[in-house]
């Protein structure tokens, strides 16, 4: 499991004082990006097969409030991915300085063609490392299905 530590900023911090819920998307972003960096999945690699990751959502559960003047650590799991890696899967636990679990965040998404804006199988020198990445117990193979589990629409003012 990949960590990843946290200082909560004074922007960070919403009306009621704790923790905002915009900082939790972008904590979970920051890990997740920082987790592939560390494994190569760096701009320059993207830019050579002129890809890029697209989220389709992110749902966060939140169990208890954090507040500002402490740490906190994001912790990365691949939790899916599909055969050909064009679809990924990951979740994210939100801990305390003292190692409670706050929060959850579950965020699905597939690899885009930057030049044609469709969606692509990941190249096999990407997809290779991603099949090397360990496994959580409840690891799931990802098909196109399961991209579609919400049954959500776009729908259009008239």
């Amino acid at each position: 499991m990949y960590i990843k530590d946290f200082e909560i900023r004074w922007n960070d911090i919403d009306a009621n004082r704790h923790l905002a819920n915009k900082a939790y998307i972008e904590f979970a972003a920051h890990t997740r990006m920082s987790f592939l960096v560390e494994q190569g999945f760096d701009q320059r690699l993207l830019a050579k097969f002129n890809v890029g990751p697209v989220v389709f959502y992110e749902h966060i559960y939140y169990f208890k409030e954090v507040f500002y003047g402490r740490p906190v650590r994001v912790s990365l799991e691949v939790s899916g991915l599909s055969e050909d890696g064009k679809f990924f899967e990951f979740r994210h636990n939100f801990y305390d300085y003292k190692g409670r679990n706050f929060a959850q965040c579950e965020m699905m998404g597939a690899w885009m063609n930057l030049e044609t804006r469709k969606l692509i199988a990941l190249p096999e020198e990407m997809h290779q490392f991603l099949n090397t990445i360990e496994r959580p117990k409840d690891f799931k193979v990802l098909t196109k299905e399961d991209t579609r589990k919400f049954a959500k629409v776009p729908v259009d003012l008239m």
